[in-house]
């Protein structure tokens, strides 16, 4: 094993990671108020976070979409004012740490930063309530570097139905669709990760861009709502997107589903969120764990995943989006973003190439943003701004 990580760390050298989710903007939020001289990424930041520069560097990060997620217990201008103060602190980040991170709104900005030897720094939007049904809020986001927006997060937007919550569109309504099309237009990402299959097979007939999943896995691996079923996977090739394969083991390992449902209704318990990161919520985890051993997901356990998505959705359409700082646990080997190397040394072992390995950790994501800049000049040439409404197209 030895050697292939060895060989795995030479691959991520010229070939970097392209993460496609990482919450720690809302982790800075909720354990320091953005404070980053108390969370100073350029130094060691394990006793509090999945991610500082240093691991970074180690786990052969290239680009990182930072997610500028607010929870959905915000809502109308209080989300859109929570996601500002979420795109502020990534833009904090870079300009605190020019020598080691850039600034990146598409492909070309990618490619620059890689070929610096600096990390891309990209932003995703997660969960339609941070546009409050407002396409010219969605507009502004983009303008602020927004590059994917996932059209929800655990519950239903008015227009659009999350993976875990009741079914109340559909799928996606009208409006939802024309959420969609002005993606397109403006050239940002339609992320599907979190919503029900419904609303990803909406999108996918509605879109005339890739799109991409940011942190999904396989639901015929792991059969949980938030994984992407095989018909959806198998669709990819025609659109051109990409499923980027995530690592919270509760959407990995089927063993951890039960348990996690448990442990989040003991965090309930506790008066606490169930996704609630800080010191004294994981000492409520740490106590419920004692008692109730929890299911360990591994390396293995994700390259099962990638595995499938590979054999279904094809090694042109698949990621990585590992949701660190997101999720309370992460498997054994993948603890922090510095675990990418042994993830592609169990991929190598398991005899995926190298030029598929550089498919999956760099140039399928690359590609995606590419091919959705590519289709927002043609149709930006052909239609302008789309000033629809909510209640005009959702209104029986």
């Amino acid at each position: 094993m030895t050697d292939l990580l060895a060989r795995a760390r030479d691959l991520l050298a010229a070939h970097p990671v392209v993460d496609g989710h990482n919450d720690l903007p809302w982790a800075l939020r909720e354990q320091v108020r953005y404070d980053l001289d108390r969370r100073d990424i350029a130094a060691d930041q394990s006793a509090h976070l999945h991610t500082d520069l240093p691991r970074l560097r180690a786990g052969g990060v290239g680009a990182q979409f930072w997610s500028v997620y607010v929870r959905t217990g915000m809502s109308g201008d209080d989300a859109v004012s929570a996601t500002l103060e979420q795109i502020d602190v990534v833009r904090r980040l870079v300009d605190r740490h020019p020598d080691q991170l850039r600034a990146a709104l598409g492909a070309d900005d990618m490619e620059a930063a890689r070929a610096e030897g600096r990390i891309a720094c990209l932003m995703g939007a997660e969960g339609g309530h941070s546009i409050n049904c407002s396409l010219a809020t969605l507009r502004a986001l983009h303008r602020l570097g927004v590059r994917y927006l996932t059209l929800t997060h655990n519950d239903n937007v008015p227009w659009a139905d999350s993976a875990t919550d009741e079914p109340a569109a559909g799928g996606l309504t009208r409006f939802g669709e024309e959420v969609v099309r002005e993606m397109n237009r403006l050239g940002m990402l339609v992320d599907l990760s979190h919503v029900a299959a419904s609303t990803m097979r909406d999108a996918l007939r509605v879109s005339e861009a890739p799109v991409i999943f940011s942190h999904s896995s396989a639901r015929a691996v792991c059969d949980h709502p938030r994984n992407i079923p095989d018909d959806v996977l198998a669709a990819l090739p025609a659109n051109g997107g990409v499923a980027m394969a995530t690592f919270v083991p509760k959407f990995v390992l089927p063993a951890a589903v039960a348990w996690t449902k448990a442990a989040d209704e003991n965090m309930r318990a506790h008066g606490l969120h169930h996704l609630d990161t800080t010191p004294a919520a994981m000492a409520v985890h740490r106590a419920f764990e004692e008692t109730n051993p929890r299911p360990l997901a591994t390396v293995e356990t994700v390259a099962d995943h990638l595995d499938h998505m590979r054999e279904v959705a094809g090694i042109d359409h698949i990621g990585l989006g590992g949701d660190y700082d997101g999720t309370a646990f992460t498997p054994e080997g993948l603890a922090d973003v510095s675990g990418y190397p042994n993830l592609v040394a169990e991929l190598l072992r398991r005899g995926w190439s190298e030029a598929d390995l550089a498919k999956l950790t760099w140039h399928n994501a690359v590609r995606v943003l590419r091919d959705a800049e590519a289709v927002a000049r043609e149709v930006s040439a052909r239609r302008g701004s789309s000033i629809a409404t909510i209640d005009e197209l959702d209104t029986d």
